[in-house]
């Protein structure tokens, strides 16, 4: 038996002349844990889209050996037929089914010709203790939290005999109790002998699971680091995947003027009449020009409904209390009455609300401001070049053409596009809901810098943030939201993680 499970030798692949993947090597010993990381567009998703059959055999050069044999896949079922499973970051359930019949989509458990649900829900049950998921087979998806629905991904792979588990940015939705809860599972996988490759962006939990970590850059390989032997570090992975040393992930800013306070909030509750109680309860905040005010808390402490309900009220939530920009009362009724009145608000969910991902760059920076290249209430195309021009260069956006569509660029180019098409429209107070979600520390940095030359312009930015080294690093001041309510409201100076998880966790 070999050392190694995988070994993909000298793999390349082009799109359209354009090479993602040059002479890749990558190999992945038997009961190891493999991250995979470099910057958005370094190739890795297309690597492992080329592990798995997604690009079939005869589509890329190179060599495939698993367990010691040249593989030749032409579709994914060839890949799991050896006992390959990857998950991808949007998950592949079906919501309106219940957990065992996602388990076993296309794996049914049969009886003769027909499927033994019986022995299908007994299956199903072993699965889920085996990922320690302690809900009942007959559960439907759409009931289950992001975290549960990946450990169902998980049982879903691991029902095929899966031997080598691959997860592509497994915790990029998730909150910290279920980051951790998934990181230990893959460590009891890996007692059990299945190795798993893991893509992330997340370096501290990167460090804290690796056996080893692949970089990547420009779709090349750069290096391996072996933990073992102590080369697995933040300063040390950064350097290779952006080719420089970034001292501090976090530019820093020079001290700023901060003015009079643009956006207040005064015993501010929404009430959910969907799910029939408040998601936002007696909120007193208030944002001044020139500052950015991170809000920290867990994963459904109403982070996003307070943005929501500031920015329009798009969900209809019932609103009590007053809402003061630059000390007058507005009733803000529609999300057109809030882009008016200076505020914009950029999503956490840019692929699902944030952009039209089929549409090129130039459309999607008009879209929220169309008047702004209309003369005579006719759109004019060459005004929305030129716009889409001025944005792409400004913000550094990297892609072909201003007609590229916006789902072939990175993610962390399509946050740019995201931003992009807000400050067209002009705004003072800029709602950045997960500004860095899913996006490598290379752009990071980028829209860090991007914030603070928003912020020395006057602008004033709200950012929500699950990462709380981002809330301290960008912050002037920190509000923490649990159940709905702020629970505690400090200067960064004051800030610290272990008294903003204690707040979080009221």
């Amino acid at each position: 038996m070999g050392k190694y499970i995988l070994e993909m030798n000298d793999i390349s692949k082009e799109f359209s002349g354009v090479k993602a993947l040059s002479n890749v090597n990558f190999k992945v010993e038997k009961g190891e844990i493999h991250c995979l990381v470099g910057e958005n567009g370094a190739g890795k998703s297309t690597l492992m889209k080329v592990l798995s059959g997604v690009y079939p055999y005869g589509t890329y050069g190179g060599d495939i050996v698993f367990d010691g044999e040249v593989q030749q896949f032409k579709e994914i079922n060839d890949s799991v037929k050896v006992g390959i499973g990857i998950i991808y970051q949007e998950l592949a359930l079906f919501p309106d089914l219940t957990v065992y019949e996602n388990i076993f989509a296309g794996n049914e458990v049969k009886k003769g010709l027909f499927v033994d649900w019986n022995q299908t829900i007994v299956q199903a049950a072993k699965m889920l203790k085996k990922v320690k998921l302690d809900v009942k087979p007959e559960t439907k998806i759409k009931e289950l939290g992001v975290g549960k629905q990946q450990l169902v991904e998980i049982a879903k792979a691991l029902s095929k005999d899966v031997r080598l588990l691959i997860l592509d940015e497994p915790t990029a939705a998730l909150n910290e109790d279920d980051s951790e809860n998934l990181l230990e599972l893959l460590r009891e996988l890996k007692k059990q002998g299945i190795s798993c490759i893991m893509i992330s962006h997340k370096l501290k939990e990167v460090i804290s699971i690796a056996d080893k970590v692949t970089v990547l850059r420009d779709g090349k390989t750069i290096c391996s680091l072996d933990a073992s032997k102590g080369e697995v570090a933040e300063n040390v992975i950064i350097k290779h995947m952006v080719g420089r040393d970034i001292e501090d992930i976090y530019p820093k800013h020079p001290e700023r003027y901060i003015g009079e306070t643009v956006c207040e909030l005064i015993n501010w509750s929404a009430y959910d009449v969907k799910l029939g109680r408040y998601v936002v309860k007696d909120v007193n905040l208030h944002v001044k020009k020139g500052e950015i005010i991170g809000i920290a808390g867990l994963m459904g402490s109403g982070r996003t409904e307070l943005a929501l309900s500031i920015f329009g009220n798009p969900k209809g939530y019932k609103l009590q209390g007053n809402l003061k920009i630059k000390g007058e009362p507005k009733v803000l009724k529609h999300t057109n009455n809030a882009i008016k009145e200076g505020i914009a608000y950029v999503t956490e969910d840019r692929k699902g609300d944030g952009l039209f991902l089929l549409q090129d760059i130039k459309n999607n920076i008009s879209v929220a401001h169309l008047k702004g290249i209309a003369t005579k209430g006719i759109l004019n195309l060459n005004e929305e070049v030129k716009v889409g021009k001025e944005y792409k260069d400004s913000l550094l956006i990297k892609a072909n053409s201003l007609e590229q569509s916006v789902a072939e660029l990175s993610g962390g180019n399509q946050q740019k596009v995201s931003l992009g098409k807000w400050l067209f429209t002009g705004p003072e107070i800029l709602i950045l809901d997960e500004p860095t979600r899913g996006i490598d520390v290379g752009a990071k940095f980028e829209i860090y810098t991007i914030m603070n030359q928003l912020i020395n312009e006057g602008m004033s930015i709200i950012m929500i943030s699950s990462e709380l080294g981002e809330v301290l690093g960008m912050s002037d001041r920190v509000y923490v939201m649990a159940d709905g309510a702020i629970k505690g409201e400090m200067s960064v100076k004051e800030a610290t993680q272990e008294r903003i998880m204690e707040l979080a966790t009221q």
